[in-house]
């Protein structure tokens, strides 16, 4: 099924983090991680989730009324679909962050999209996978 996505949850909150903190903002959490960080924060999203066609995501994040979108996980660029879905929010007029963990290629993300990479310390037990280039 290459234009879906499995979705841990879709809500709006507060942004937390990065630059952007204090904004609302719509959480598009994907299911599915292949690290096991000692540290994780998330673990309930490694399995599990609701399969959704990629206009689905897109349509309930957009009724969220947000300006801004994050799209995390565990690793959303497990999923393939993800990458349209990021292009088709910024297309929308969404400011897109992407919570990534530093492991996966994000060549092909577009590049309106904003980038956090989690870089993984020594303590989290995967710093060995850390895609440097």
């Amino acid at each position: 099924m290459p234009d879906t996505l499995v979705i841990h949850e879709i809500y709006r909150s507060i942004q937390g983090e990065s630059s952007f903190a204090g904004r609302p903002c719509a959480f598009v959490r994907l299911t599915g991680c292949n690290l096991r960080c000692s540290y994780c924060d998330t673990p309930q999203a490694f399995y599990g989730g609701t399969r959704m066609a990629r206009h689905e995501v897109a349509n309930q994040t957009l009724a969220l009324q947000t300006p801004l979108v994050l799209v995390t996980g565990g690793e959303p660029l497990l999923q393939p679909a993800v990458l349209p879905l990021m292009a088709e929010l910024c297309d929308a007029g969404k400011t897109v962050l992407l919570e990534t963990s530093g492991e996966r290629d994000i060549a092909k993300v577009d590049a309106r999209v904003h980038r956090i990479v989690d870089l993984k310390a020594p303590g989290s037990g995967e710093s060995a996978r850390i895609r440097w280039q």
